[in-house]
C-alpha cells in the first residue's frame, strides 16, 4: 500500500496536493512518501521478527541521504556496492556493524575504506578479490570478516537484465567451488570467513526461487561446519518484486513464513548465537513509495501516432527505455473525455526516450501534470545529465508538509569540475 491517493479529484502525496507542490518546486520532481517508506520497511522487517535477522536496505535502489537516515533510525542496516555508497550511509549515520559490501569490482581503496570503517561483512565475488583483500587486511593489520557471494545456478525468471544467479551472469563464485574457496580463505591470517551470500535477481514475484536457494545454502553450511568453518551469517540477498502493473508478488509475511519453514530444525552454525539471516530489500521498500511528477509540454500527431511530450525523459527515468518496463501514468487532475492511445515521451534526442508506448490515457493538454507511479526504486539513482539536462529535484512529503531533500540542479552544476586548458582561450 502507498499513500498517493485522490482527494477532491486531485492526486495527493499523503495530505499534500501535488499541484501545490509542483508549483512551489517545479517539474520534473521525484516525490517520496515518508509514511509509505516507514510502513514498507516495518512490514518487511517485522515479517522476520521470529528469526535472528538484519534487514540491510539495498542502497542502489535509492541512495538519498534522507531515506538512508529514515531506515537507519528504524534499525536497518545497509547493503552497499561501492565506496560512494559507503560514504553515503556513514554520512547518514549508519552503524558500520550493520553494513555489508557487495559488488564484483571493489577497488583497493574501497576495500581499505570498508576495513577501516569496521563494517560487518565484505561479500567476496572472486579469488583475485580475496587475494587483494587479504593483502590489504595484512597491511592494515585488521581482520576482514567475509562472506563469499555464491552463484547457485537458479533462474528466477525475471527480466534477463535483472537475473544475477546463473552461470551467464558476472556475479559471484560458482557454488560448486564453494568448499575450496572457503578452505582457502580459512588459511589466510587476516581473513575470517563468517558468512554465505547469495543474490539471484530482482523483481522476483515467486517464493520458489528463494526456497530453492535456501535449500542449497543449508546443505553447504552443514558441509562447511564439518570442515570446522563456522558460518554465522546467511545472506539471502534481495529481489522481492512489487506491483507495477498486474504482477502479484508475495507479501513479506509469506516470504518470511517460507524461509522460517525451511530453516525449522536446521542446526545451523557452531557459533554461540547461531545463524543470523541478512536480507537486502530495496525495490520492495522504496519502489511504490516514490513517484515522478512531470508536466505536459506539447501534444502532437505524426501520421497515425499521437504523442504527449513531457518535461521528464529517459535521463530522469531510464527504466522504460532500458527494460521496456511498465509504469502506471496518472493525470494529477484528470479531465473528462474518452481515453485515447498515445506515446508519452520526453525531450531527449533518442527514439528510445519514452515513458509509455501505446498507452490509453484520458485527454492531456499542455500544462497538465502527470504522475509516473512506482518510480521510487532505480529512478533518481539511475538518472543522468544526458543532453546536458539538470537532474530533477527530490522531495520528501510528511503529512501536508514537504522538504526538498535534493535541490534541482542548475546549469552551473553541469560543468562543475570541468576545466578548459590554457591555449583554448576565446
Amino acid at each position: 500500500m502507498h499513500y498517493f491517493q485522490f482527494h477532491r479529484r486531485e492526486l495527493h502525496a499523503e495530505g499534500l496536493p501535488i499541484s501545490r507542490l509542483a508549483k512551489a518546486v517545479g517539474t520534473p520532481v521525484y516525490l517520496y512518501s515518508h509514511q509509505t517508506l516507514v510502513r514498507h520497511f516495518n512490514a518487511f522487517d517485522r515479517a522476520f521478527s521470529a528469526l535472528p535477522h538484519l534487514t540491510c536496505y539495498s542502497v542502489k535502489a535509492n541512495s538519498n541521504l534522507a531515506l538512508l537516515r529514515i531506515f537507519s533510525r528504524l534499525g536497518g542496516g545497509f547493503d552497499i556496492v561501492s565506496g560512494g555508497e559507503l560514504f553515503r550511509v556513514l554520512r547518514a549515520g549508519a552503524d558500520p556493524r550493520r553494513i555489508v559490501f557487495s559488488g564484483v569490482g571493489k577497488t583497493e581503496a574501497e576495500i581499505e575504506a570498508a576495513l577501516r570503517a569496521g563494517i560487518l561483512l565484505l561479500n567476496v565475488e572472486s579469488i583475485p578479490e580475496l587475494e587483494l583483500l587479504s593483502r590489504v587486511a595484512r597491511r592494515l593489520k585488521l581482520r576482514a570478516r567475509i562472506s563469499f557471494r555464491l552463484n547457485p545456478d537458479i533462474n528466477p525468471r525475471s527480466h534477463p537484465y535483472l537475473t544475477t544467479g546463473t552461470p551467464e551472469n558476472k556475479f559471484g563464485i560458482d557454488i560448486k567451488e564453494a568448499l575450496s574457496v572457503y578452505r582457502r580463505a580459512a588459511r589466510l591470517p587476516y581473513v575470517e570467513p563468517a558468512g554465505i551470500d547469495c543474490h539471484i535477481g530482482s523483481q522476483i514475484t515467486s517464493i520458489r526461487p528463494f526456497v530453492a536457494v535456501l535449500k542449497k545454502l543449508k546443505n553447504l553450511v552443514s558441509r562447511l561446519q564439518r570442515m570446522g568453518i563456522c558460518i554465522s551469517y546467511l545472506d539471502l540477498g534481495g529481489g522481492l518484486g512489487i506491483t507495477y502493473r498486474d504482477e502479484s508478488p508475495p507479501h513479506p509475511d509469506e516470504y518470511a513464513r517460507a524461509v522460517g519453514k525451511e530453516l525449522r530444525g536446521f542446526s545451523g552454525s557452531q557459533s554461540p548465537g547461531g545463524i543470523t539471516l541478512i536480507l537486502e530489500p530495496g525495490r520492495v521498500i522504496v519502489g511504490n513509495a516514490g513517484i515522478l511528477v512531470a508536466r505536459v509540454l506539447y501534444s502532437k500527431k505524426v501520421g497515425r501516432k499521437e504523442f504527449v511530450i513531457t518535461d521528464a525523459g529517459m535521463n530522469d527515468l531510464i527504466r522504460p527505455a532500458l527494460y521496456d518496463s511498465y509504469h502506471e501514468i496518472i493525470p494529477v487532475r484528470p479531465r473528462g473525455g474518452p481515453r485515447k492511445k498515445v506515446d508519452v515521451v520526453g525531450p531527449i534526442c533518442e527514439s528510445g526516450d519514452f515513458l509509455a508506448r501505446d498507452r490509453k490515457l484520458p485527454p492531456l493538454k499542455a500544462g497538465d501534470l502527470i504522475a509516473i507511479m512506482g518510480a521510487g526504486a532505480y529512478g533518481f539513482s539511475m538518472s543522468s545529465n544526458y543532453n546536458s539536462r539538470p537532474r530533477a529535484a527530490e522531495v520528501l512529503v510528511r503529512g501536508n508538509r514537504f522538504t526538498v531533500i535534493r535541490r534541482r540542479e542548475i546549469p552551473a552544476d553541469l560543468v562543475r569540475g570541468e576545466v578548459i586548458p590554457r591555449g583554448l582561450d576565446p
